[in-house]
């Protein structure tokens, strides 16, 4: 691939120009908002404009609602030799597309599967689909070529291409990307009105659960929009689960030994059945979920501190496999929790304690 023309240079999009402009793309950039194309290019995105001939690889980067309309103008003007977009929901605009009578073989819906909490080109950036899977789902229609260049820009984006049926991945991202992120607006709402005292009392478990609340509302509008037939089947399933644990709670409120036992059980299995589910989240780097020993530390709020703590970590010869931060409320102090392997947590406790870090249990 050596040119490519970016249709839309918001927070996938631009990401996508930087990471082929890095190696050697050039890449054209447009958008509605021409504001917005000529941020994308002042960040190093590419060159604001419709290219003066045809380029290789056309990535429509649109809300869904648009994708359609935006390919089917790009096609109909001969903008590329290939088409494809990069919007969070396939089935739709494929079939969008087919009732305009576009020639399909020339397109293939794609999706990355990477996002931040912000929107916009300011947001981009080059390494944002970095071991990321991105979903290609291509039709007995989509030609080799195509196919090839679409392959060609998840290598040049280092991610990982990943295979599917367009209707089975708008169901796979209703489950695991689009239900959470009501679910965590909705958790995240119950605090909007709480008493001050309440929500000075939030842990780690309430900013982990609302993080994506904090996500723009009209970027999720457009994406619900466009797939609320599979995110409300997935929510009538939650909510008869919600529902019997509402039931199972008031159960346990019962003077009756019997409806308190039944109210037990029914809360014990949602929370097994949500250990079993848990359990099947891919762990680091997309194998098989493990067990790690946390090595808690007291860490001052301070410049460098963290730098510090990580390296005499690596001094002790230990790997961090990942790390949490708790940060105490009314203090200038936090508690860093270390992950690691089980058999490293003696040793590296023991080499922090050595260089005068406090441990806490």
């Amino acid at each position: 691939m050596r040119t490519a023309l970016v249709i839309g240079t918001g927070l996938m999009g631009t990401s996508a120009a930087l990471a082929l402009t890095a190696r050697g793309v050039d890449v054209r950039l447009t958008d509605h908002d021409a504001t917005a194309a000529r941020t994308a290019a002042a960040l190093g995105a590419g060159i604001a404009g419709e290219p003066e001939e045809q380029v290789d690889l056309v990535i429509v980067a649109v809300p869904p609602a648009h994708v359609a309309a935006s390919l089917a103008d790009a096609v109909s003007r001969g903008l590329g030799r290939g088409y494809l977009d990069v919007a969070s929901v396939k089935g739709g605009p494929r079939r969008e597309l087919e009732a305009l009578g576009c020639d399909l073989s020339r397109y293939i819906g794609t999706h990355p599967m990477a996002g931040r909490e912000r929107s916009g080109p300011l947001a981009a950036s080059a390494e944002l689909f970095e071991g990321r899977p991105w979903v290609l789902t291509p039709t007995p229609a989509t030609d080799t070529e195509v196919l090839n260049l679409a392959l060609e820009l998840v290598a040049l984006c280092h991610a990982v291409p990943v295979v599917m049926d367009a209707d089975a991945h708008d169901r796979a991202v209703a489950l695991v990307s689009h239900t959470p992120q009501l679910v965590s607006s909705m958790v995240a709402a119950r605090l909007e009105h709480a008493d001050d005292s309440a929500v000075r009392l939030c842990g780690q478990g309430i900013l982990d659960v609302t993080r994506i609340a904090g996500s723009e509302p009209g970027m999720w509008m457009d994406i619900l929009a466009a797939n609320p037939g599979p995110v409300a089947d997935v929510l009538a399933d939650l909510a008869a689960d919600l529902a019997g644990t509402v039931a199972s709670l008031r159960a346990l409120q019962s003077a009756d030994d019997a409806k308190r036992r039944d109210g037990a059980a029914g809360i014990e299995d949602i929370l097994r059945r949500g250990n079993a589910g848990r359990s099947k989240v891919p762990g680091k780097h997309g194998t098989a979920p493990k067990s790690y020993e946390i090595v808690a530390v007291l860490l001052g709020d301070q410049p460098g501190e963290l730098a510090r703590l990580f390296g005499d970590a690596g001094a002790a010869g230990v790997n961090i496999e990942d790390v949490r931060i708790e940060h105490s409320t009314g203090q200038q102090a936090g508690r860093v929790n270390l992950f690691v392997e089980p058999g490293s947590a003696p040793t590296l406790s023991a080499a922090l304690r050595e260089r005068g870090w406090a441990l806490r249990q």
